[in-house]
């Protein structure tokens, strides 16, 4: 039987979370969860305990009060597979105006309607959004500006639209588990299934 062993006394022993939807704290979407096992090409993974996404959470809010601008926190998750060395970081933090891609366009990174603005490609994606929430005192007046970034520390996935839509997938299911525990108005924009409109690119 599968059990960490390492839980304090008195406590039950955490069971093994390695089922891709048991990934970051369980916020994944069945759509969201079959993505990520096709893009690591697995269906079993290593153990992720709980407590990223309230970590996760509690981070932005102290962000949010403190910081000025970007802010780069721990990833609320790390996605391995049992064998190899791909992983994936899917992780939060604040952005200011300026870091927003606008029409810039970076090679690999394709843009898409959701959002405040959303770039995905075969090894990174990127989700912006904004958030009023009674936790975060004064974003009725300055909402917070949320970045969720997913990044392949290796990747040889292919520069495809199904791929750019899958990493994508992942992440908005994560960025909406994130504002809903954030209690962000209206899930800070976002649709409860994402929807692909890709944008535009320079010289398309």
């Amino acid at each position: 039987m599968a059990l960490f062993a390492t839980a304090c006394a008195g406590e039950k022993p955490e069971p093994e979370r390695v089922t891709a939807e048991q990934q970051c704290d369980g916020s994944l979407s069945p759509e969201a969860a079959r993505a990520l096992e096709t893009v690591l090409r697995t269906k079993r993974f290593d153990h992720d305990p709980r407590g990223g996404l309230e970590r996760g959470v509690n981070e932005l809010v102290r962000d949010y009060g403190t910081a000025k601008g970007l802010t780069l926190n721990p990833p609320m998750c790390r996605v391995n597979p049992p064998a190899g060395t791909e992983r994936v970081d899917i992780r939060f933090g604040l952005y200011a105006d300026d870091d927003l891609f606008r029409d810039v366009h970076p090679r690999g990174l394709h843009p898409y309607d959701m959002g405040v603005e959303a770039r995905s490609g075969p090894k990174k994606a990127y989700l912006f959004v904004q958030c009023v929430s009674p936790r975060l005192e004064g974003s009725e007046k300055r909402p917070a500006r949320i970045r969720g970034t997913l990044v392949f520390n290796e990747s040889k996935l292919p520069d495809t639209v199904p791929v750019r839509e899958a990493n994508l997938t992942i992440l908005h299911s994560a960025t909406l588990a994130v504002v809903r525990k954030l209690g962000c108005e209206d899930d800070a924009g976002l649709a409860a299934q994402p929807v692909f409109r890709a944008e535009p690119e320079a010289g398309a």
